[in-house]
């Protein structure tokens, strides 16, 4: 049994609806229920209460299933089940019902008296034995179930409480006994005196009887605080397990033979083990009375409770919660289905409309093609630009002609590729193979020349709703640049709610709205539903990103996680189920997100400022003035609005300007039905709202240009103008623009002037372009300095090009039409403050979150420590995912991907890059995931099951924004990332780490020319000689392993061999198909053996080739000299070179491997700028023998060898290792060819010690290591 059992369901059994006064139905208190059991054959539970209604239950959730009264005698005392159906026992009754809640069968008797409970005897499920108490019933009931009568008395002497079945058949009796009774002869074989008063409860399985009771007391009846445990086979009775809380229930575990629970009145239960029953596990449940009843499931996966309240509760663990262990199917109510529509017919009623039945027979309608020809063509739906102008004169309806076509020529219907059309481009690995480019008309194409090819109802290509698409390489592969060549970055479509992309690029463009996220960003507001720091953390983001595409999935993420804007309709989701717009859903989420960025201002403000400010500068107040048309009484109320909406005058003579109806829109006037307090009596009352002020610094208005009186304004050509006036004089609100503007702001200073910066349109049009919302956006608002010219930019999501100003200005109601307009202060605009780079916050980083146990890995910066510009950091994070990849497969068994992978952060590790604590991590998050994690990735993640969950988690768990804050406080200091493939890690995390702030390994060692990128663990094994990644990922780890990687990079380029290195790793990697071999167990044992014999030497005419440190080399040609020891790098680790002249500097052989380095031999010989082929080979921890070919050598005999170490030795060691000896074959050619050269042992030069270039493969099948030892032995050496 889990641990980890819980209440998982409650439920409160309403009372029955009955006659009230006055023939009114009202719901009586509820009933206690009486009887409690699990079905064996279904996930149902069954109830009963005092009045004989019998219930049912389904799942976990306990979803009602039938409900049917079964007795009128009185409560249901008990249940049996069966596959053919459900029998419950009454005082005077027995009950047999289909699991559907339909009556089988009623069974009564002048015999059945008091009845308490029953069992099956050993007949199966066609025979019962019931007992009952109170005196009245002795003797007890055999019943025939197929025949539905009582076919015997068995006498009983006491009064029969409670009954099971075991082998034998247990009856807890009145007198504290209970009576073993033969299934078969129904004799009583043994009386088991258990306690001194009544029987509570018993339970017998697997030969062990459970029983608990009451003593008598001088007070009364208390239970007894001990449960009594029988053995059925022998009848003895077992040691007792001690309750204090007085044992009312009991039940055995029906798989785990000596596990039980026992339960008391007040809610405390304990899991009991026979077998240990010194191990105690108690839980409590949540009670406000007495508990009635408890049963456990067949399975022994669940745990019911029913208390004197009539609550009903479900335990046990939420995962895996089922009441049998093979269920049958639940057979639920069928749907009813509606009749059919059968329309009314007359004279002139279609035929279609009625249906035609199934037939077997060819009908006559069904002609042969050649028998069918095309009589006329559909006629032409006329454009709703004309019929927007067109005037009716009594029947006819006339417009001015479009000139769309010339004189006599008649426009073609048929479907046709519209001008302008694109199609998607190529996929990056698809150009990059074939080495080919996108030649079709692009969306970068000038606007003058789409134009020209457009029809007024065209919907321009740049219009259209783009889609990513998705190869096997995923949204990575996708060509984004191929929509935007601007430096102003779109956002991605694939989440959800991205409806909203374009709302959020008008706020990035409005310098207020900028200044103030980003201001409030860079404090210490922690809160997890905080759109404003979301919305400052997406800005910084877009700026950074430079053109480059991003996505707003933090702060979507956010953004669904609060309830209220779900109630009001704001989700993707729920706009499938209704008839809402885009237009109508982006007008709520913009009246929403006004709102909730003042709210989540005023609970951070900024240092120094209001926490009004914001409010301040978005709200327009304003008084409703509410007149009574009875009594003329007036009642103001104030009314204050962060969105205005237009309104459009009805039936107007002539199309006002954009300043007529924006007046008409702030002080309409309305009537309305209410209460007047005067007249005492609902009544219509006039509305008018008054003006006090408008000094917001944006004026945000909702376009509501859904009505056709809107769109014949909106379809007048330069009808929205680039600035407005407004000011209030004597409660008077006077807006102004074009010409007129320019005279008032001569004589009047107190106007105030506003600059539209851009608005949000939704486009609609034929079935080709799916509705969807484009923002069209002056984005010269947000250029340092004084603005000059506009500059006018679409973005369509991640489509992103400039247009002029009078296509953003203009709209085509046929397919264009404007939601949101967004107005600023002309003398604010430009105003774009950075200086909140310089009042960050950066006390985060140097708290510390406790864990238990405690993290000693991980140690918080200290403020020494403090971070400044190019101070490098390793990163590494690991993620899980939250929704599996869609994938669609066609008829043709390609696979498609509609909307890929979900992942979310799971755990971030930061390291210190430089210093003493120099691979210290700093950070090591986990981050609290409340949404439902699909899918852990342990293999990848090292993320286990319970380790987000902080009620089971072992570490700190953090909210995704506090792991984030500290990423993007790092990014916004200057810190430089080193990591390993970070540029998927950026992109999930949600941030933009610009190129110069970013090192990653994966790319360093890369070369385009081999098209293949090199895994952290390969790079590990090659350079580090370190295995990692053996078992879970680690993110400490992966970080670390980065960061030496960058290290030793940086040797390699000081010692200027890197480019040689990296061709040697791909060409040394294609043995092992890139990936670290597996240890050569027989490689092992054979160098073993040669350390334990001592056998280090090979010996070839008379001399030795050994692995010595440090030599003296003596050339064939001259005297001897002792070499120059140089170390190949500072540390020590990275090998040493010989040089017999001793004045020339060596050139570094620093082994990044990690093997130690290479070993440069030479005497006297010309200088060597690089490292010689042979010494390439040595340093190659691929290469199966170490090739050494300058002259022949020869060796004093050796000194002892060190033992050979198997494991990779660890960085800023120095150890021993062996040089693999040459072969006898090789040595002897290589004397008879050369002249021999002595190489001996110099005790007397510096003790150095350096790692050797040993190599362990994997180990290949033993006839292919005889093959390859003999190829070896054959001359691999000449």
């Amino acid at each position: 049994m889990d641990v980890d059992w819980r209440e998982v369901s409650r439920v409160a059994i309403p009372g029955p609806v009955v006659p009230g006064p006055a023939g009114t139905l009202h719901r009586a208190a509820p009933t206690p229920l009486t009887a409690l059991a699990f079905d064996v054959h279904q996930d149902l539970l069954w109830t009963g209460n005092d009045s004989g209604r019998v219930t049912s239950y389904y799942g976990s959730e306990l979803q009602r299933y039938t409900v049917y009264k079964g007795h009128n005698d009185g409560a249901v005392r008990n249940f049996l089940f069966s596959d053919r159906g459900i029998v419950s026992l009454g005082s005077k009754s027995l009950h047999i019902s289909a699991r559907r809640g339909l009556s089988k069968a009623h069974i009564t008797n002048d015999r059945m008296h008091d009845l308490r409970c029953m069992s099956y005897t050993s007949k199966g499920t066609s025979e019962i034995i019931a007992g009952g108490a109170g005196g009245v019933q002795q003797p007890l009931l055999t019943i025939n179930l197929d025949r539905g009568t009582v076919i015997n008395e068995i006498p009983s002497n006491d009064d029969v409480i409670v009954m099971r079945r075991d082998r034998v058949i247990c009856c807890g009796t009145a007198t504290g006994s209970v009576n073993i009774i033969d299934p078969n002869s129904f004799k009583i074989i043994k009386t088991i005196r258990a306690h001194g008063a009544t029987v509570s409860d018993i339970d017998a399985q697997n030969n062990i009887l459970l029983t608990c009771g009451y003593s008598s007391r001088q007070t009364g009846f208390v239970l007894d605080p001990l449960v009594n445990i029988y053995d059925l086979r022998t009848f003895r009775s077992l040691p007792p397990v001690p309750f204090p809380a007085g044992a009312a229930f009991c039940r055995m575990h029906p798989k785990m033979s000596t596990t039980g629970i026992i339960a008391s009145q007040t809610g405390q239960f304990q899991i009991i083990d026979i077998a240990n029953p010194n191990v105690v596990n108690l839980r409590q449940a949540n009670v406000s009375n007495y508990i009635s009843s408890l049963e456990l499931a067949p399975s022994g996966d669940a745990l019911a409770l029913a208390d004197t309240d009539a609550i009903l509760q479900l335990w046990g663990k939420p995962d895996k919660i089922r009441f049998t262990e093979l269920s049958n199917p639940i057979e639920w109510q069928s749907v009813p289905m509606p009749p059919p529509n059968v329309p009314e017919m007359n004279d002139y009623s279609s035929l279609a409309s009625v249906g035609i039945p199934y037939y077997r027979e060819q009908l006559l309608s069904a002609w042969p093609s050649h028998m069918v020809f095309e009589v006329g063509k559909p006629t032409p739906k006329i454009d709703s630009d004309i019929l927007s102008k067109m005037k009716m004169h009594d029947f006819v309806g006339w417009a001015p002609y479009h000139r769309r076509t010339r004189r006599y020529q008649v426009e073609s219907t048929k479907v046709q590729e519209k001008p302008g059309q694109v199609q998607a481009p190529r996929f990056r690995s698809e150009k990059a193979r074939e080495g080919v480019s996108d030649d079709k008309m692009d969306v970068t194409t000038p606007w003058s020349a789409v134009a020209a090819e457009l029809r007024p109802f065209d919907v321009p290509v740049m219009y259209h709703k783009v889609e990513i698409k998705y190869s096997r390489f995923g949204v990575d592969d996708f060509d984004f640049e191929f929509y935007n060549k601007t430096r102003y970055s779109g956002l991605e479509t694939h989440i959800t709610n991205s409806y909203s992309n374009s709302l959020l690029q008008l706020l990035k463009f409005t310098p207020m709205m900028r200044n103030y996220a980003l201001h409030h960003t860079a404090r210490n507001c922690l809160s997890e539903t905080c759109l404003l720091c979301e919305l400052g953390f997406l800005f910084d983001m877009l700026d950074k990103a430079n053109g480059q595409n991003c996505q707003a999935t933090n702060f979507l993420r956010t953004f669904s996680s609060i309830s209220q804007a779900s109630a009001m309709g704001l989700f993707e989701e729920g706009m499938h189920r209704s008839s809402q717009s885009l237009t109508a859903m982006i007008q709520s989420l913009n009246r929403f997100l006004m709102e909730k960025l003042a709210t989540d201002f005023k609970a951070c403000p900024i240092e120094g400022h209001d926490e009004s400010e914001l409010e301040n500068a978005l709200i327009t107040s304003s008084m409703t003035c509410i007149k009574c048309s009875n009594c003329g009484t007036e009642t103001m109320r104030p009314s204050n609005s962060f969105v205005r909406e237009l309104a459009y005058p009805k039936k107007a003579k002539a199309l006002g300007s954009f300043s007529t109806v924006l007046k008409h829109s702030i002080e309409r006037d309305g009537q309305t039905r209410g209460w007047c307090d005067k007249c005492r009596r609902y009544l219509s009352l006039t509305t008018k709202k008054v003006v006090h002020d408008v000094q917001p610094e944006v004026l945000m208005f909702n376009a509501a240009a859904g009505s056709p009186e809107s769109k014949l304004y909106w379809a007048e050509k330069n009808w929205l103008p680039r600035e407005i006036g407004i000011v209030v004089q004597d409660k008077k609100f006077l807006c102004y623009q074009g010409s007129e503007l320019n005279k008032i702001k001569e004589r009047n200073s107190n106007i105030v002037v506003y600059e539209l910066v851009g608005l949000v349109a939704e486009i609609t049009g034929d079935n080709d372009t799916a509705p969807h919302l484009v923002s069209l956006i002056d984005v010269s608002f947000t250029d340092p300095g004084e603005r000059k010219e506009s500059n006018w930019h679409l973005f369509n999501d991640f489509l992103v090009r400039p247009v002029s100003q009078e296509e953003a200005m203009n709209f085509a109601p046929s397919w264009k039409l404007p939601s949101i307009l967004c107005f600023q202060q002309k003398s604010k605009g430009n105003v774009v403050d950075g200086s909140w780079m310089n009042n960050i916050d950066t006390s985060l980083l140097f708290k510390d979150f406790p864990t238990v146990p405690p993290n000693d890995n991980c140690q918080p910066l200290s403020i020494e420590e403090n971070p400044v510009p190019g101070t490098i950091v390793a990163i590494d994070a690991e993620f899980v995912a939250l929704q599996k990849e869609e994938i669609e497969v066609k008829a043709d068994g390609t696979r498609e991907t509609i909307r890929p992978s979900r992942l979310s952060l799971a755990r971030v590790s930061v390291l210190r890059g430089n210093g003493e604590a120099e691979g210290v991590p700093f950070i090591d998050d986990y981050i609290h995931t409340k949404e439902l994690v699909v899918d852990y990735l342990t293999l990848f993640s090292g993320i286990e099951p319970g380790d987000l969950d902080p009620m089971v988690s072992k570490h700190a768990l953090v909210s995704l924004k506090v792991a984030y804050k500290k990423l993007w406080i790092l990014l916004n200091l200057g810190c430089i990332f080193v990591g390993h493939g970070l540029l998927k890690d950026f992109r999930i995390i949600n941030i933009h780490v610009p190129k110069e702030q970013v090192i990653d390994t994966v790319d360093i060692y890369f070369k385009k020319a081999r098209q293949r990128k090199l895994s952290l663990r390969f790079l590990a094994y090659y350079f580090l000689r370190q295995n990692i990644q053996t078992g879970n990922h680690d993110s400490i780890e992966d970080a670390n392993t980065a960061l030496r990687l960058y290290k030793k990079y940086l040797e390699f380029e000081d010692a200027g061999i890197f480019e040689q290195m990296l061709n040697n790793v791909y060409q040394d990697g294609k043995l092992t198909n890139f990936k670290p071999p597996g240890e050569n167990e027989a490689a092992l044992a054979a160098l073993q053996a040669e350390n334990k014999t001592g056998n280090a030497n090979t010996t070839a005419a008379g001399g030795t080739i050994t692995s010595t440190t440090t030599a003296t080399v003596t050339a064939a040609s001259s005297a001897a000299v002792t070499p120059a020891v140089v170390p190949l790098n500072s540390s020590g680790i990275g090998g040493f070179g010989l040089d017999g002249a001793g004045s020339r500097p060596i050139t570094p052989l620093d082994a990044g491997i990690g093997v130690g380095g290479g070993v440069m031999l030479s005497s006297g010989m010309s200088n060597i700028s690089s490292p010689p082929p042979m010494v390439r080979n040595a340093i190659s921890p691929f290469k199966p023998q170490l090739q050494i070919q300058p002259q022949q050598l020869m060796s004093q005999p050796p000194p002892p060898q060190p033992i050979f170490h198997p494991q990779p030795p660890q960085p800023q060691q120095q150890t021993h290792h062996r040089i693999h000896q040459l072969g006898h074959a090789g040595l002897q050619q290589q004397q008879q060819q050369q002249q021999p050269q002595q190489v001996h042992q110099s005790q007397q030069q510096q003790p150095m010690q350096h790692r050797s270039f040993a190599k362990v493969m994997a180990s290949p099948p033993p006839q292919q290591q005889q093959q390859q030892q003999k190829r070896n032995m054959q001359g691999r050496w000449r």
